[in-house]
């Protein structure tokens, strides 16, 4: 018997009705329509549970503190139900000779079909030692698990970018994932931490589909990084209307204005913080009254202070910067004013002329 997600659902007393909107909701998470949602069952129901090893490197393991917070699916469905969670140094039972078992057993018995997820990334100075997992450097485990695995999915900014590790002047010489494995897919999931349920949904769209999910140029899914931050803010709205927070604390501040002028990087920052959010879709920095600081984006360690303000930016839909917003939104009024006014003149000009032409073909008709 195939162990499949649905005959564990079943086992535990799970309804079809229930796993039918478990469906539904997962399809909706991942931006896709009803029919997806039967798609997502029928794969559930037939394929068998994805085998997964977790590698974790140089890193803080916030990616997984994210990741167990999931609430829609929950983590746990996710890891016992979803995936065959067969390695993961922070969450296994297993340790030393044991786990290490697991590990070689999985990489054998699932040759070319499982997937790795790797936290953090390898330091590569003096031999690697910075990250000596059994005493052996983490870029050996990671080449070594890597070669047979079907894909690699790089949790968070450390795995898809170097993040604070590779940040300037980089004394260990970390480095992402895909400058030490060229021959495997690798789907990047930045943040520090990514948001948890677009973890979830990255993992369910695998284990359900048997693909890897359409990346964008850097390597990301599209689903989740194809717009910015800024693009769906509920403070955009000020940011158009020329209202900010000047200074913290200011009025600007307790009404809620845009948070551009303070720092915030949500223009050039593509990330689903704004249309997801975190702790079950509550909030997120800028709704907490934060900038963004563009955690997802390459080298944003390296970028200065995460409170100095973006020059520049071209891509607002609003062509002037932020002290130009206000009076551009009052010279377009103006300028519609002085249209609407001159099309009158121009209308009212035109009647007369037509009036005069008539007149006097009237006149002569008449005598």
């Amino acid at each position: 018997m195939i162990d499949t997600f649905y005959g564990l659902m079943r086992r535990q007393g799970i309804t079809r009705r229930s796993f039918l909107k478990y469906c539904s909701l997962t399809a909706a998470s991942l931006g896709f329509g009803p029919a997806y949602a039967q798609q997502i069952a029928r794969a559930l129901e037939t394929k068998p549970r994805m085998p997964v090893v977790w590698l974790h490197g140089l890193e803080c393991t916030c990616c997984t503190e994210s990741f167990i917070r999931s609430a829609h699916p929950l983590a746990k469905d996710v890891i016992l139900s979803m995936i065959s969670l067969d390695f993961d140094d922070t969450i296994m039972a297993a340790a030393g000779d044991q786990a290490i078992a697991a590990l070689e057993d999985t990489i054998t018995r699932y040759k070319g079909n499982y997937i790795l997820a790797v936290e953090g990334n390898p330091p590569l100075n003096e031999d690697g030692m910075f990250c000596m997992p059994r005493g052996k450097p983490f870029v050996e485990k990671l080449k070594h698990v890597a070669k047979d695995c079907k894909a690699i999915v790089a949790w968070g900014s450390c795995a898809s970018w170097g993040c604070v590790q590779a940040a300037k002047p980089n004394p260990t010489q970390a480095v992402p994932i895909d400058k030490v494995i060229f021959d495997k897919p690798i789907v990047k999931v930045p943040g520090c931490p990514p948001i948890a349920e677009v973890m979830s949904a990255v993992v369910t769209f695998i284990a359900a589909f048997d693909r890897i999910p359409e990346l964008d140029r850097q390597g990301r899914p599209k689903m989740f990084y194809s717009q910015r931050v800024h693009d769906k803010c509920y403070r955009r709205p000020h940011f158009d209307a020329g209202q900010f927070v000047e200074q913290w604390d200011d009025a600007g501040a307790r009404a809620g204005y845009c948070l551009y002028k303070v720092g915030c990087k949500g223009p050039t920052t593509y990330n689903a913080c704004s249309s997801t959010r975190w702790n079950e879709s509550l909030s997120f920095p800028i709704g907490s009254g934060h900038g963004c600081f563009g955690c997802s984006e390459p080298d944003f360690w390296d970028k200065g202070s995460f409170y100095d303000r973006l020059t520049n930016i071209k891509a607002f839909g609003v062509e002037a910067n932020a002290d130009q917003v206000g009076a551009v939104v009052g010279g377009l009024a103006g300028a519609a004013i002085v249209a609407h006014a001159a099309v009158g003149a121009i209308q009212r000009a035109a009647t007369r002329s037509k009036t005069n032409a008539v007149a006097p073909t009237t006149q002569a008709g008449g005598e």
